[in-house]
């Protein structure tokens, strides 16, 4: 049987009610299917929708009547507002796929590209936890959008194999970072010296990443293996640092427009959580570097990404399935952040036990700390040469309230 074409109005005909529902996010989500969900309202009963909702970026709650929930691993604020209603898990990617696993979502939103001659839609710019898990999702619901860049790699979902679809032309969502400052550039510097040809890099969205990235264009041979990619990973291949033939494996784009026109070029393999963020994978990778940012980092070398003034932000996502993955293999795991924050008044490297939320990153996970003033290689090292490194790398205001603090500290030890 053909899968059958839906108005905005239709969807609580083909939408079991109950149940979890995944839908598609970070750039690939509709407002199309939001409008459908909003519509279909009380009638989709006790249904949960789960997605990785990216703050900034995804602003729909997918709240649909009053018994509906949501199941996230991303706090957006406008998911904050309605807490009562929003179960939040703060699990890594590969612990996000292990659960979706497990509890067997019973329906599927998502956009896609029209069929290809073949006709199979391709999943896009997101291609990350649908691509692994429809196979076992017995409702699939489509929305077809024309402005969706068949991506190479995974091929999709068959037409033949959606349940419904919806047709419709929308622009996907952009995300434009802002551009590097003296400190992004001085970080990028630091962290440049420990890349090497030949090294495959993971990283993800912001100034620090974007001008790591663009610090690059000198290298040759690099490989990209990572689970989100922006601009600057367009700009990187643009500069002929990227090795020949499939060098770069991503899971998700979000940036411009230019981005996102880019990709159907060969130039990036979308894959799977199953590829991306696989440790067992992680671990064949030659030269693998790992380049993630942080709120803060203690003195015993740990990083913490979570907790904002404002309230829980995520959980530890990707960045902990790919240290612990890069490990096996020898590569080198960095955290990259300024040293200071609001005009230098608060420090960011901090004394153990001022951390701000759970441990990200333990002191296990991270090899190099970068800041504007420098790098702290922390391999191989004792808790008081480790503090003295960091504190070196921190804000010269700082240190000696640091000094101070880790004194006190290291007489219990």
């Amino acid at each position: 049987m053909s899968p059958r074409r839906l108005e905005v109005s239709e969807l609580a005909s083909v939408l079991p009610p109950g149940g979890l529902t995944l839908v598609s996010s970070c750039s690939a989500e509709s407002a199309l299917l939001a409008e459908a969900v909003e519509i279909a309202g009380d009638a989709l009963a006790e249904v949960t929708f789960c997605g990785v909702f990216v703050p900034g970026l995804n602003r729909t709650t997918w709240l649909a009547g009053q018994r509906s929930r949501v199941l996230t691993f991303f706090l957006t604020p406008e998911l904050r507002v309605h807490a009562d209603r929003v179960d939040f898990l703060p699990l890594c990617y590969e612990d996000i796929l292990r659960l979706l696993r497990e509890r067997r979502p019973t329906a599927a939103l998502f956009m896609c590209a029209p069929p290809d001659e073949d006709g199979w839609c391709s999943f896009g710019t997101e291609v990350a936890f649908i691509a692994d898990l429809w196979p076992d999702i017995p409702v699939r619901i489509a929305h077809i959008n024309a402005a969706m860049p068949r991506t190479p790699g995974d091929r999709g979902v068959p037409f033949e194999a959606l349940t419904a679809y919806f047709q419709a032309d929308q622009p996907l969502l952009t995300s434009v970072t802002a551009a590097p400052d003296p400190v992004a550039d001085a970080i990028a510097v630091h962290v440049a010296e420990f890349i090497a040809d030949g090294s495959t890099l993971q990283t993800g969205l912001g100034k620090i990443p974007d001008a790591v990235l663009s610090a690059l264009g000198d290298r040759c041979n690099l490989r990209i293996h990572t689970g989100l990619i922006g601009d600057g990973a367009l700009r990187l291949a643009r500069s002929g640092a990227l090795a020949a033939g499939l060098s770069a494996v991503v899971g998700v784009a979000i940036g411009s427009a230019d981005l996102y026109g880019a990709l159907e070029g060969g130039m990036f393999q979308f894959r799977p959580v199953s590829i991306t963020h696989a440790a067992r994978r992680l671990s064949r990778i030659e030269h693998l570097v790992t380049i993630n940012s942080a709120l803060e980092v203690d003195l015993f070398g740990q990083a913490f990404t979570e907790l904002t003034p404002t309230g829980l932000m995520s959980g530890p996502g990707g960045a902990s399935d790919f240290t612990r993955g890069a490990r096996p293999g020898g590569g080198i795991r960095i955290v990259a952040l300024p040293a200071s924050a609001r005009g230098g008044k608060i420090s960011r490297i901090v004394p153990p036990g001022a951390g701000a939320g759970p441990v990200s990153l333990s002191r296990m996970d991270i090899d190099i700390v970068v800041t504007e003033h420098g790098a702290a290689d922390l391999r191989g090292i004792g808790y008081g040469d480790r503090a003295r490194r960091l504190i070196a790398i921190a804000a010269p205001n700082q240190r000696s309230a640091l000094t101070s603090a880790w004194t006190e500290i290291e007489a219990k030890l």
